[in-house]
């Protein structure tokens, strides 16, 4: 872990904690970096905040004198200048491609269609169907996709960017009851990364806006 504190501002909505998994990424990435940052709760259609990010949307990150926005563009960032941590893309061509090749699966083609604003635009009545069927199409190509890729984890036998976004669409999968039996290999994966102390110290329910009840609650089930 890195021994050099670095000072990171993560904006969010408050008491969002368990429906962000664009945020969720981010402090992944933060945690197995081993970077230190204050975590700064906004509410997100605030003036200020709008003035950081005009789209309403988390995460946005204060880092090297920089407001950075949208996850995959943070974590190329933090490899990019913090060489000294472990890589999150890896230095060959190839393998470089597929990690984007699934990242960018992830956070393109299936976690915006469960954005909240989304969902609220959908409504009530049918943001759960909607959420659930969306994930089922999206992960029925991602699993074929990993049977290309993967080893221990999402590319190969080391954690990358894939794994950072894999893990949180997986959670919002398991709020949306998709039944994660039919995908065999992005539940293996997923298994195998829950016990990553990283993986443990970025769950939403550690973030620090997190309602107590729902802190309880994972409680309960680790």
């Amino acid at each position: 872990r890195s021994s050099i504190p670095i000072s990171v501002v993560v904006a969010r909505g408050v008491s969002e904690s368990l429906k962000k998994p664009e945020l969720y990424v981010s402090c992944l990435a933060l945690a197995l970096k081993g970077i230190e940052y204050n975590y700064h709760p906004v509410h997100l259609y605030q003036d200020d905040y709008k003035a950081l990010n005009p789209n309403c949307l988390v995460p946005t990150i204060e880092i090297d004198g920089h407001h950075l926005t949208d996850s995959i563009s943070i974590i190329e960032y933090l490899d990019e200048t913090r060489k000294e941590l472990p890589n999150l893309l890896p230095e060959n061509p190839l393998a470089r491609a597929a990690v984007r090749q699934v990242s960018n699966n992830i956070a393109s083609g299936i976690q915006p269609i469960q954005n909240l604003r989304v969902l609220i635009h959908v409504g009530p009545d049918k943001k759960k169907e909607w959420g659930k069927y969306w994930i089922e199409q999206g992960f029925n190509g991602l699993e074929k996709l990993l049977e290309k890729t993967s080893g221990k984890y999402c590319v190969g036998n080391d954690i990358t960017m894939a794994d950072l976004c894999l893990v949180p669409q997986v959670y919002n999968a398991n709020r949306f009851e998709v039944d994660m039996s039919r995908y065999p290999i992005i539940s293996r994966i997923n298994e195998e990364l829950q016990s990553h102390e990283a993986f443990i110290a970025a769950h939403p329910s550690k973030q620090p806006d997190c309602p107590e009840e729902l802190k309880s609650k994972r409680r309960l089930m680790l």
